[in-house]
């Protein structure tokens, strides 16, 4: 007697499991920095830490067209004296 009822409950949560989903909620993306374009890849060609251009969807590079970067600013002076 107890089987018919496990089976049966087996059977219903079998049944049930095809109407269950296992998506993501669909979530908007995240806002692009400055002077990014949305929808590319941001490309640094030479390994500097900053961007040199970027990729498009079609796969081709486009070099930022401006100034460059300044430099970073010096070390500073080492530190002497008697706690130095």
């Amino acid at each position: 007697m107890q089987l018919k009822y496990v089976a049966l409950a087996a059977g219903g949560l079998m049944a049930l499991s095809a109407c269950s989903k296992n998506e993501a909620p669909v979530t908007t993306a995240p806002p692009v920095g400055p002077g990014a374009i949305a929808g590319t890849v941001a490309a640094d060609r030479d390994g500097d830490g900053y961007v040199d251009g970027y990729y498009t969807a079609d796969g081709i590079y486009h070099g930022v067209q401006g100034p460059p970067y300044p430099p970073p600013p010096p070390p500073p002076p080492p530190r002497a004296g008697e706690r130095g």
